[in-house]
Formats: structure tokens, sequence, C-alpha cells
């Protein structure tokens, strides 16, 4: 019987996905291995009678630079239950699977993490290779090399973002823009540097300081005044929604937002409108300031992962793809597949990124000591300082409460 291979997608979608499979098919079709694509992530692995396709060369050419998944995804996290009583070993042994490969994101490199060990510990001789993608950003690849997907969606972000920046303007009206990022800040930090936003939020500004509802429109309220006195009556501002995993229960039950939660026990932020939450509570604010500004909610959310790829992550996606074959040849498993900015492949290993005690991958912040962020934060930022608050006191009682950098901690 041929030798094969099994790939399967996990977790949310992410430019570039049908990249990489069709990336990985091409190559190991081009050395006699048969490919099987699973679809439903992994609870493929844990069904008697999991959902699968025999992707060919053209089929492959059909779907390299498409965006979305075409092999179905899912969140399914397996339990210690479903290890002991469902694994389907028949899959591999029936269809002489000697690779399973996983693409996914933090969540789909821990449960891929799982599964090498278990494979071990059984001594089953299937390797597993994780390819890395979220466009969060967050999975910790060496060098800053980004997790694919990012800059496709950071790049259709800027898009919006930028088309709301001229709406603003425009109007005379301020938008309060949202964008995805569950623990790290890099995509709302990435388009609102693109766009030029003269207040961005993210989880990891907040290093000093507990978050909170108020310091989060209190950081927007600080733009919105400094901006008066620079005489522009208009602006934009974009937060992460990864500043809700970080506030406290009282302040989410505080917020009235009634979250759901999903197999991993993160909230479904998808379920919610953050950018019309915080939209609100804006308003509100500046009403209770006597404030009269209006202000819009834009959410960036699903329209920015199932895009077409841009150039970059074609052409780092297809090194991905084509990366799994050299570590596999290489007898490497139980790791993934890293690329470095000069186009080396190397086995990134999971047990070395995945915490002790956890045993989870931690995700990758955004490093608010590094230049790029601090420039952004001392030239394309607007927001209230000590030399503001005579000319803020026009707009504001007390301006010195909505100073940016004693609302961070930061001073």
């Amino acid at each position: 019987m041929k030798q094969s291979i099994a790939i399967l997608t996990g977790g949310g979608p992410a430019p570039g996905m049908n990249t990489v499979v069709a990336s990985v098919a091409k190559t190991f079709l081009n050395n006699g291995y048969r490919v099987i694509g699973l679809h439903g992530g992994y609870s493929g692995l844990f069904s008697p009678t999991p959902r699968t396709i025999d992707l060919d060369f053209a089929f492959a050419d059909d779907i390299f630079n498409r965006g979305g998944s075409h092999l179905q995804m899912s969140r399914f996290k397996p339990s210690a239950e479903d290890f002991e009583q469902r694994f389907n070993l028949d899959f591999f042994t029936s269809n002489n699977v000697k690779l399973l490969v996983t693409v996914g994101g933090d969540d789909t490199a821990s449960t891929a993490n799982r599964i090498a060990k278990f494979l071990h510990e059984n001594n089953y001789p299937v390797a597993n290779i994780h390819v890395p993608k979220t466009i969060d950003n967050d999975l910790p690849l060496p060098g800053g090399m980004p997790t694919f997907g990012y800059q496709s969606a950071a790049d259709k972000g800027a898009v919006i973002a930028s088309a709301v920046y001229v709406d603003a303007r425009t109007s005379g009206n301020w938008f309060v823009v949202a964008a995805m990022g569950r623990s790290a800040g890099h995509l709302a930090f990435g388009i609102g540097s693109a766009a030029h936003y003269p207040m961005i939020v993210i989880p990891e500004m907040f290093d000093r300081t507990e978050i909170t509802v108020r310091k989060i429109v209190d950081l927007v309220v600080s733009s919105i005044v400094k901006r008066k006195i620079m005489g522009l009556d208009y602006g934009a501002a974009i937060i992460s929604e990864g500043v809700f995993h970080e506030l406290s229960d009282a302040e989410i039950a505080g917020s009235g937002i009634k979250f759901s939660y999903d197999d991993h026990g993160h909230p479904e932020l998808g379920k919610v409108s953050k950018a019309h939450i915080f939209s609100e509570m804006l308003e509100m604010r500046l009403a209770e300031l006597g404030l009269r500004v209006k202000s819009r909610p834009v959410e960036i959310g699903y329209e920015v992962r199932c895009q077409n790829p841009i150039g970059y992550d074609l052409v780092y996606c297809s090194q991905l793809g084509m990366g799994v074959w050299q570590l596999f040849r290489a007898g490497a498993t139980g790791c993934m597949v890293y690329v470095n900015p000069e186009g080396a492949v190397s086995p990134l290993y999971l047990r070395d990124l995945e915490d002790p005690i956890s045993h989870k991958i931690p995700p990758r912040l955004v490093d608010t000591s590094a230049d790029s962020f601090r420039a952004v934060v001392d030239n394309i930022l607007n927001y209230l300082g000590p030399d503001d608050y005579e000319a803020a006191r026009r707009w504001l009682p007390n301006p010195e409460e909505f100073d940016f950098r004693r609302i961070l901690g930061w001073e």
C-alpha cells in the first residue's frame, strides 16, 4: 500500500490556509505519497467515521491562492477520555499514514503537542509536524517572524481602517474600531499604526496597571480632547478585543456583556460587537463630561480572516508547506515548521515552547519596550500630557485625570 500523510486545519481561518495545504500536498505528491485531507479539525481523529478527501495535484493547484480553508475547520479539543477511548488508530494503520500535518494557532499547536506525546508514548510510528498560523500573530516564533495570515489580515484591516479614517475626517465624527486579537494586540497595533490612528488600545499597554473599562474609555477621551486642542474635530480609535480577556469578572459583569465560551474556555468574542459596546460606553462618558462628540462603531473581524492571501503570505505559506517535507525527510516529529527571514527551514519543538505547569504554549505579546512600539506612541498617537492641561480645561474640569501616561501607570 502506498504511504500517505494526513493533514487537518484547526481553530479559526487565516489567509494562507489553502496555500499551506496545497503546498504540502504538491510536495508530498511529487515524492510519491498519497495525501489525505481531514475535515472537522481534530474531531476526525476521534471519530470512527472521519470525513476525508484525497488531494491530488490539480485540486491543490486550484485552491493554493484562495482565502478560507477547503478543509473544514473546528475548535474541537479532545479530552483525556477521548485519547483513552476514541483515538482512531485504525485511520492511521488502514491508510498507511506516516505523517500527521496540523495547521493552526496556539490551541491547535497545544493539541498537536498532546497528540505527538500520545503517539510517542504508545509507540505509534506516525510523525507529527505543525504549521503555525494565526492572524493574532501570537505564537512565539523566533526572530520576530510573523505567524502566517497575520500580514494579509493586517493589510486588509488597514484598508478598512484607512477608509474609516477618511469617513471620520469627511463627516467630522469619531469612530471606535475593534480588531481581533484574543491574547495579544499585534493586529490592532499593526492596523492602527498603518492607518495613523490617533489612539490605539491594546492589552499589553496595561503592564503596570489593571485594565478597566473606564481607563480604556478615558484613553479615547484623552485623544479626542488632544485633537480638539490641535484644531481637529474628528478621529478614530482602535481597540484590541484582547482587553476583554484581561478585564476582571467584576468589570465584565459591570459592562453588561454576556459571553458564551468555546471548548478551550475562551469567551466567544465573535458573538458580540466590541466596537458597539465601547462606542456606547464612550458616548456615556462624553455625555457625563459635557463633550458634544459623535462616535460610530466599526468591527474589524471575520472579513479579514478569509480574504485571499497577499503576496507575502503566498510566498511564506508555500515555504512552510515545502518545509514540512524537509523536516519529515530529516526524521523530525513533535515540532512546528519554522522558516527564518532568510528562508532556512528548521524544527521548532513544541516541548521547548510549552509552559511547564499548564503545558500550553504561552502567547507572544506586543513588546511595549521595542523601538517600533515607542515610535508610534511618541509620534503618531495624540493624547493629553502635562503640557496640555491648561488648554484642555476648556473641555475638561480635571484634565490631569486623562493624562495618557498616568492612566497607564507609566509615570
